[in-house]
């Protein structure tokens, strides 16, 4: 299966406040992440880090 899109960032004011030397920080939903799962993998260099959302819908990012 190839790999999904990225998902599109939403606007956020507070980051667009204080812009970086790259731009306003991206915004996403988690639903957006997630979908309509409990977990996701996050790939960052080549480190997987997983997002999981808790029975008391919080969420908690590890390596």
């Amino acid at each position: 299966m190839p790999p999904s899109p990225p998902p599109t960032p939403i606007p956020d004011e507070a980051c667009a406040a204080s812009p970086s030397a790259i731009g306003p920080c991206p915004r996403w939903d988690s639903r957006t992440l997630l979908g309509q799962a409990e977990q996701a993998e996050i790939h960052h260099g080549d480190q997987v880090y997983r997002l999981r959302l808790t029975a008391l819908g919080k969420l908690i990012l590890t390596k």
